[in-house]
């Protein structure tokens, strides 16, 4: 589905605001989202100061915007997803390449970033980025395609500074590449279709596997690629904005201070560099930013709860669900709903969570009574029936997600929290309950 139809979709469902005065692309544009953040409204910056293209910020720092996107509620939308991944493991339905992409109504072989409407967001960063562009890869040794969000700064017209985090498919790629001599190939792929999104921040897609098909699945249709004018990987057909680059084998060059998802800034320092060597772009491009926080918790969220709720049901008896919160920036912290029917599962469900989403850092096991949904119920189980002597573990030393402050840069210790009722404490541990009134049946002014 092309962009500007979900942008079209959101407006028409009252799901868009509009801002109509100019604003700048540096720090007041963020400055004014940060107001709406986790709104129900999505935003569209209609004029940006210097630059020819408007943005819209805020798709997925809300589920029911993320539902409005793909016509289902908003709580089913990590099932949604799930159900998709399941499918395309079954029934793997590929891309497909056509010739005249509307992504390359434009094509600039000499290519100047600062075209583009690219923000500055947080008062620190250190330049405008790309925060949310999908990259698209191709294996140096297999030739299977990659999809993935790293962030990218714009450090010169035609050059980016990008972090690859350690054990994502894109960081393999490349080392693979460098050693070799050579370049990796990408194309940064800004402004597509949300299914496209999912695909980048989907758990539980193999190495092997070419996870632009599930986009396939979820618009069940073969998603349309585009074939690039300087590199040999494809982009996405209707992208808004298609960026050809290449990253460079054995070059470093400072890249931050950027806020990230944590909530803190990740710090400047030597990181990898692309050279662009083309961008293509549509007539009237929407292009397409996000603010790292609520947006990055609930993309993780509803992309990989179901997954991780597959993983841990597949190996612990009695899990009835999983919630990834914001206040775990979803990425460190993981709540699992259950039932135990006997001593020690708890842990053993604790053990699982943290075997199926490697960046945990935390993770807490509850019963059925609680509402993982609900912060202040969560928090009311871990005060109230966890012990911490004999109910709460440690796992030092252990892999965890480099940008967690917490860690020293992805190394450092897990922790869980078994909050699950001891067998024979039942009775202490029944919550307070009342009698279900409708309030329609009485008069109150």
């Amino acid at each position: 589905m092309d962009f500007r139809q979900i942008i079209d979709h959101l407006d028409k469902k009252g799901k868009l605001l509009h801002v109509k005065s100019e604003v700048d692309c540096v720090h007041e544009l963020a400055g004014i989202a940060k107001k709406y953040e986790g709104s129900d409204k999505a935003i569209l910056f209609e004029h940006v100061k210097g630059k020819d293209f408007p943005v819209v910020i805020g798709l997925w720092w809300n589920r029911e915007i993320i539902g409005t996107m793909f016509d289902i509620p908003g709580s089913e939308v990590p099932a949604f997803f799930g159900e998709a991944c399941k499918k395309f493991k079954a029934d793997p339905q590929l891309p497909v390449i056509i010739e005249n992409a509307p992504c390359q109504e434009v094509i600039s072989l000499k290519p100047d970033l600062n075209t583009l409407t690219v923000p500055v967001l947080a008062l620190a960063d250190g330049g405008p980025y790309f925060s949310n562009s999908v990259i698209i890869a191709k294996d140096p040794d297999t030739g299977v395609r990659n999809t993935s969000i790293h962030r990218c700064m714009i450090a010169d017209k035609n050059r980016l500074g990008i972090l690859m985090d350690v054990g994502r498919h894109l960081r393999s790629y490349y080392e693979r590449a460098e050693q070799m001599g050579k370049p990796l190939e990408i194309t940064i792929n800004n402004g597509v279709d949300p299914a496209v999104y999912v695909c980048a921040t989907l758990g539980g897609i193999g190495i092997d596997e070419d996870e632009l098909g599930v986009a396939s699945v979820i618009r069940n249709e073969p998603l349309k690629l585009s074939r690039s004018k300087t590199v040999n990987v494809e982009g996405i057909a209707e992208a808004q904005v298609v960026i050809e680059a290449k990253i460079l084998p054995g070059i470093r060059e400072p890249e931050g201070p950027f806020g990230e998802v944590s909530g803190y800034y990740a710090t400047k320092d030597d990181r990898w560099v692309a050279e662009v060597t083309a961008i293509t772009h549509r007539a009237n491009p929407v292009m397409h930013t996000l603010l790292p926080g609520k947006e990055v918790w609930n993309t993780v969220g509803t992309t990989c709860e179901a997954d991780i709720l597959s993983k841990i049901q597949s190996q612990v008896g009695g899990i009835k669900n999983v919630h990834l919160p914001h206040g775990n920036c979803a990425n460190y912290g993981c709540v699992v709903q259950m039932e135990p029917t006997r001593p020690g599962m708890g842990k053993n469900a604790m053990l699982a969570a943290f075997a199926a989403f490697p960046p945990l850092s935390m993770v807490t096991v509850v019963n059925s009574d609680v509402n993982i949904f609900d912060s202040e119920d969560v928090m009311r189980a871990i005060t109230t029936r966890c012990d911490a002597a004999k109910d709460m573990i440690l796992i030092p030393n252990a892999a965890c997600h480099e940008l967690n402050p917490a860690t020293a840069f992805g190394f450092g210790t897990k922790i869980g929290f078994d909050c699950t009722v001891h067998f024979g404490e039942e009775a202490r541990n029944q919550k307070i309950s009342f009698l279900d009134v409708d309030l329609n049946q009485y008069h109150i002014e």
